[in-house]
């Protein structure tokens, strides 16, 4: 199968004038010939673009209902994730709408990275298929950039050093009055429902039916939920660790033949093409050809 270069000549080679939207479909279309499944591509170009609209969020809905209408919802859904992850709420309102299409029957396919909320939504799948490139994230909660869990974790600290020693009062006072009064309650909040999610989505999917699947779920959640673990919320969490986790993880190099890992990958690199080649932000896109773009806004 073709490597990025060549993607990319065959791309320019195309007599079409839509060469980028035909290549993307002419492997989408083979993947599922060899999988007999449903296969959607949810692409975001933020790697190559910046602004809003690149990450998670409730406009969402309108292209996965596009690209979902029409399909045989039985052979199950194949879903290639590439996201920098985004909204808590949006994120729980499309795995709901994906379950009540798919069931679980949903595989999460990562060829590159799936941050944030977009690991939560690989972990409402049955499983994950990554490769020795990919990369999940932590699920601790954002505002702003700030880490819910990290001003958490400070907050703690600050009662407890103001409890040791009183002369830090000034010290700690400073900070926290940086806080609005309810901010540390909604971090909380955005902590638990985080962790509650991603928690249930579990142990009603990849782990369902199994007598530890409530502790297997926790134990992940401990994990992929701790900032003082993690220690950012960029960090890039690798296949083996992801699979030491206890995520239910398979390998494309091991678990799945070459034509299977080739097409992967090919696929991927025509959507990192059309992001590097048009104004594209947003791709969501089935193996008919049936497609939702959002276009980058200069």
């Amino acid at each position: 199968m073709p490597n990025w270069g060549k993607v990319l000549t065959e791309i320019e080679a195309c007599p079409r004038k839509d060469s980028l939207d035909s290549v993307r479909l002419k492997y989408l279309d083979q993947l599922q010939k060899k999988t007999g499944r449903n296969i959607i591509g949810y692409y975001s170009g933020f790697l190559q673009k910046s602004g809003n609209g690149a990450e998670i969020n409730d406009g969402d809905k309108n292209g996965f209902m596009s690209v979902v209408h029409g399909l045989d919802r039985t052979k199950g859904l194949d879903l290639f994730l590439h996201t920098p992850g985004g909204g808590i709420a949006a994120t729980e309102s499309l795995v709901n709408y994906l379950r009540q299409m798919f069931g679980t029957d949903i595989r999460a396919i990562i060829p590159q990275i799936a941050m944030s909320a977009g690991t939560m939504i690989a972990c409402s799948c049955r499983e994950i298929i990554m490769g020795k490139q990919s990369n999940i994230g932590p699920i601790d909660p954002q505002f702003g950039g700030v880490p819910t869990q990290g001003v958490l974790d400070e907050f703690q600290r600050a009662c407890e050093e103001v409890k040791n020693d009183p002369a830090t009062i000034p010290i700690w006072q400073t900070i926290i009055s940086k806080y609005h009064p309810s901010f540390i309650g909604e971090c909380q909040n955005a902590v638990t429902l985080a962790e509650d999610l991603v928690k249930d989505w579990l142990v009603t999917g990849m782990f369902e039916g199994q007598p530890t699947a409530t502790t297997t779920a926790e134990g992940i959640i401990s994990q992929l939920g701790s900032h003082a673990m993690t220690k950012v919320h960029d960090r890039h969490i690798h296949l083996k660790e992801a699979r030491d986790m206890g995520l239910n993880i398979k390998t494309l190099e091991d678990d799945y033949d070459d034509e299977f890992q080739d097409l992967v990958l090919t696929i991927h690199h025509t959507y990192m093409h059309t992001f590097a080649n048009s104004p594209s932000l947003k791709i969501y896109e089935n193996h008919t050809g049936q497609r939702m773009i959002l276009r980058h806004q200069q």
